[in-house]
């Protein structure tokens, strides 16, 4: 009898530690979950941030299209729209898609590659971000300066103030950009030695 009560003790003890486990484990899971997530807080803050002041110049353009009087300085409006709109509407979506990312649905393999299809996305959003906004610099300055200060920069002369104003502008521009991509960059890496850690 005392064997029975001994392998009935033992086994509920065993069910005990096995639920235990089981939590333990979900509350780790839960808490890297919010650790991940968090990594990513920052950098929506700031695109965030970045999409209003875009969208306001997006509201201003259209409220002034009329004063765009020429098809170069149209276009040029047409251009910042288009891109003022849609590069900060893909990065937010695509960050919202990496930071939401689930790590407690799926096996640990499914969650790595999701986790790297997403990360290799937002870098290249990223970089084809950056190299547009240096391209299209010089088209986004023609429409903002005929809305801004009424003056089609084509036809009046260019004092060097303003050549040198607008060199500080590119370079600072530049600067921010390499900046910005090294902060994605080490906030991603950062992201996946958190999910790795996860494999032990």
């Amino acid at each position: 009898m005392e064997l029975e009560e001994l392998q009935a003790t033992w086994s509920k003890m065993s069910q005990e530690l096995e639920k235990q486990k089981k939590l333990t484990n979900e509350i780790i899971m839960k808490m890297t979950q919010d650790r991940y997530q968090k990594k990513f807080s920052k950098l929506r803050n700031f695109e965030t941030i970045g999409a209003i002041i875009g969208y306001f110049l997006v509201g201003l353009i259209l409220f002034n299209f009329g004063k765009l009087d020429t098809w170069y300085l149209r276009l040029s409006g047409v251009v910042t729209i288009v891109f003022f709109t849609l590069l900060p509407t893909i990065v937010l979506r695509t960050l919202a898609r990496i930071q939401n990312l689930s790590l407690i649905k799926g096996t640990y393999r499914d969650i790595l590659a999701k986790y790297t299809r997403e990360k290799n996305r937002l870098l290249r959003l990223q970089q084809v971000g950056i190299g547009l906004s240096l391209i299209l610099m010089p088209i986004i300055f023609l429409g903002t300066a005929k809305i801004i200060a009424g003056k089609n920069v084509f036809l009046i002369e260019i004092e060097t103030k303003v050549w040198i104003g607008l060199s500080v502008v590119a370079l600072l521009s530049i600067l921010v950009s390499l900046w910005g991509y090294r902060s994605y960059k080490r906030v991603t890496n950062s992201a996946e030695l958190l999910l790795k850690d996860l494999e032990d």
